[in-house]
């Protein structure tokens, strides 16, 4: 362990604090962390944790939710500008506009997003467990997507629910077209390709698997080949490796990075255990209590 690593577990335990880290962060920030996972099992660990004060390492919703949850305990986010265009794609406004042309809808809301925008509506969900809270709501309501039309259009095909989908999208997952996967494939044709649901439709179609991240770490894990064609954020690699060092991962193209994900340092997680940088994430407390309905029920759908 360097010496910056030696600082941090030290304040860890002086602080009583703990690291949650998403498996797309840089690969240093992933291994000073007690935890690295997708954005459910962060939501579960912020809220199974004794800990009185979570860094968290990843983008700003996700720190809001760990926050939203965890009203009693410190959320520091170490890199307070580290955003998710995504969740940037809606305003409040639009989903009270889209609620009023569609009356009587539910609303579920992919936790990519603000904490307005859960605050309004009625479930959250993540790419892992999307289609087990669809598949839960009511056969006789109609349902509103919101922000991803990929992961929703997805949850379509596989529900068989029509759905209000918003146009939103990850500007990393749109950038897996169906030729950067054929050209994996011919790259490595002893590989089978996993890949994100907020990938377009056009490349879901070639793909092997479509898995959240954490699913992509439990499929690796069981499954009996020894490569992987790898189409989601090229951080979650450094995660497969260390969890599977008898096995191969190849990025679905080079460059497939969140320019937000990385902005996380090693130095900025020291210089917020220590005080000097990071934000305290506050979520005001009208908002909080509303969002956080939605995302305890998600939970409860989920059976966490």
């Amino acid at each position: 362990m360097t010496a910056v690593g030696d600082r941090i577990k030290t304040l860890k335990a002086a602080k009583n604090a703990v690291i949650l880290a998403h498996t797309y962060q840089p690969p240093e920030v992933q291994d000073c962390a007690d935890y690295v996972g997708d954005s459910y099992g962060l939501s579960v660990e912020a809220t199974a944790t004794q800990a009185e004060t979570i860094i968290f390492c990843g983008v700003m919703f996700m720190a809001e939710t760990a926050a939203i949850l965890n009203p009693h305990k410190t959320v520091i986010i170490p890199e307070p500008r580290a955003g998710c265009p995504m969740a940037e794609m809606i305003r409040p406004s639009d989903l009270v506009s889209l609620k009023a042309r569609n009356p009587g809808h539910i609303v579920v809301c992919y936790v990519n997003s603000t904490a307005e925008i859960k605050a309004l509506s009625d479930v959250c969900c993540t790419s892992s467990n999307a289609l087990a809270i669809v598949e839960n709501l009511p056969i006789d309501k109609g349902i509103i997507f919101v922000p991803d039309k990929h992961l929703g259009s997805y949850v379509e095909e596989k529900t068989g629910r029509a759905m209000v989908l918003w146009n939103g999208f990850c500007p990393t997952h749109a950038k897996i077209t169906p030729e950067l996967v054929l050209k994996a494939r011919t790259a490595h044709p002893r590989a089978i390709v996993l890949m994100h649901p907020e990938a377009p439709r056009v490349s879901r179609a070639l793909a092997d698997q479509v898995l959240s991240t954490g699913g992509m770490c439990s499929f690796a894990k069981k499954d009996i080949h020894e490569e992987f064609i790898i189409a989601t954020e090229s951080g979650i690699i450094h995660t497969l490796e260390k969890q599977n060092p008898d096995k191969h991962f190849f990025p679905v193209a080079d460059g497939l990075t969140c320019p937000n994900m990385k902005k996380t340092t090693l130095d900025l997680v020291l210089r917020s255990l220590e005080g000097s940088a990071g934000k305290k994430v506050v979520v005001a407390p009208a908002i909080a209590e509303k969002a956080r309905h939605a995302l305890v029920r998600m939970m409860e759908m989920s059976g966490k």
